[in-house]
């Protein structure tokens, strides 16, 4: 798994190959919303026996009042546990759901446990976040059916361990060797880091519940108003529009919403780091080898390959500026070239080379095996891509890694940071629409003030 140093610590369908961002598939089995929490405790019993004791002593007109309270209260503890009852048996179905691979029908039809467990995480962060465009905190409806889901399926990584042999001490002093159970090293690296992320996203939004900004739908904008919204990009069309007062945001607000968007970033670049470390450590499916091409030239294309084995100095920067990538789509039709590549050249280097990890590609750099180091130049620019379009859509490889992977372990982890990288990335945009808008509102503000400051020093005619 990826090394310690992504804690403190992409992108998204079911099993229908599609696992582009943004998410927005929603699972049968996140209808309910109930508010109630499945480890919410029954409220004590202790309170009825009182109430019954009083009615006994009490005149007879109360003794109606509390003869009527003390229907009520019986009735409501039978509501609470009809609801406990109800998300019991919603719990029951969602297991026996993935237990099947999503195909309740018995035809045997459905997907391994890993890919139904993913795809799950992913409709579940659809249902919850797929209509969440603003900066506000969760609905409670929302924000309970996220935790008592996610804690579900969570709870499958408590049975992911790993033995190792320790020393047990025995009662009469002796010892003896016995192999004891621990979480597996890549589970117990990574998911405190994921759910650290997830509470600071959460409390990210829910410090926008009393913002000097609000948000006003554009279907229902007047003519005029239209006037004064801010030009946004083509893509965000639909989503409701940031508005700010008319002298724009106070600088403590705009030095908040910056903050947040810096720690949102940083998030965004934790997830980003934890999900390609697990990506990388999935198995590459037989399906994918079986496409790649027979050689990198004929992937990358010629003008790529000779500006990537030209020269000593490589710069993927320069490179990806030769290119001048106008589009996301573009971008990840060049990433899926370099990347299949980038593998045929990783194969024609292990024929010569026995090499453990990749990452220990730089110190056979030495060798001179061309192969090694386009390879390596490869990988510098699918980073560097990444890092230049952070909404890239999965690349080939990796979604062709998520539908056959069968370690239930990485497909949760992988799934988990995939939805909180998204989450991350989409609280940066909203962030960034607002401050587009207090920007453009402190813009006309001063030019009102400027036409002022004119119209009271220009001679009067």
């Amino acid at each position: 798994m990826g090394d310690s140093s992504a804690f403190p610590g992409f992108h998204n369908h079911s099993y229908d190959r599609d696992y582009a961002r943004p998410l927005f598939r929603v699972a049968s089995f996140s209808e309910s919303s109930d508010e109630h929490e499945h480890h919410v405790p029954s409220p004590p019993r202790r309170g009825m026996g009182r109430t019954t004791s009083s009615k006994v002593a009490a005149p007879s007109r109360l003794s109606q009042t509390m003869s009527k309270l003390s229907m009520k209260k019986p009735q409501h503890a039978v509501d609470e546990k009809s609801v406990e009852d109800e998300e019991m048996e919603l719990m029951k179905e969602k297991y026996t759901k993935l237990l099947l691979g999503e195909d309740m029908s018995g035809g045997g039809k459905g997907v391994c446990t890993a890919l139904a467990i993913s795809n799950s995480i992913t409709n579940l962060y659809a249902t919850v976040f797929g209509t969440c465009h603003r900066l506000r905190s969760l609905p409670p409806e929302k924000r309970s059916m996220w935790n008592r889901e996610m804690d579900c399926l969570l709870s499958i990584c408590e049975y992911i361990v790993e033995f190792a042999p320790t020393v047990q001490a025995m009662p009469d002093g002796s010892t003896r060797d016995v192999m004891a159970t621990s979480p597996r090293s890549d589970i117990l690296m990574n998911l405190p880091a994921l759910e650290k992320l997830e509470t600071m996203l959460l409390g990210i939004l829910d410090s926008f519940d009393k913002a000097e900004f609000w948000y006003a739908d554009k279907r229902k904008q007047s003519f005029n108003d239209s006037k004064k919204s801010f030009q946004r990009n083509e893509d965000k069309w639909w989503l409701p529009e940031p508005c700010v007062p008319d002298s724009g945001l106070s600088d403590s607000v705009h030095r908040e919403l910056q903050h947040k968007r810096d720690q949102a970033s940083q998030i965004h670049k934790m997830a980003m780091e934890i999900n390609s470390a697990i990506l990388s450590e999935m198995q590459i499916p037989l399906s994918y080898i079986e496409t790649l091409p027979k050689t990198g030239k004929v992937g990358t294309g010629d003008a790529i390959y000779r500006y990537m084995s030209s020269g000593d100095q490589f710069s993927p920067d320069h490179l990806l500026d030769f290119i001048n990538l106008s589009s996301e789509h573009e971008a990840l039709e060049i990433a899926d070239r370099v990347e299949a590549a980038m593998y045929v050249w990783r194969r024609k280097a292990s024929m010569t080379h026995v090499v453990t990890k990749w990452e220990n590609v730089t110190e056979l750099n030495a060798d001179g095996d061309k192969n090694l180091i386009l390879a390596s130049r490869a990988r510098s620019l699918l980073l560097c891509l990444k890092q230049r379009f952070p909404g890239l859509s999965q690349t080939t490889l990796d979604t062709s890694k998520i539908q056959y992977n069968k370690d239930i372990g990485q497909a949760i982890l992988e799934s988990y940071s995939r939805v909180l990288e998204s989450l991350a990335y989409n609280i940066v945009s909203w962030i960034d629409d607002v401050l587009l808008a207090d920007e453009n509102a402190k813009q006309g503000n001063s030019i009102r003030m400027q036409k002022q400051v004119f119209s009271q020093i220009s001679p009067q005619r």
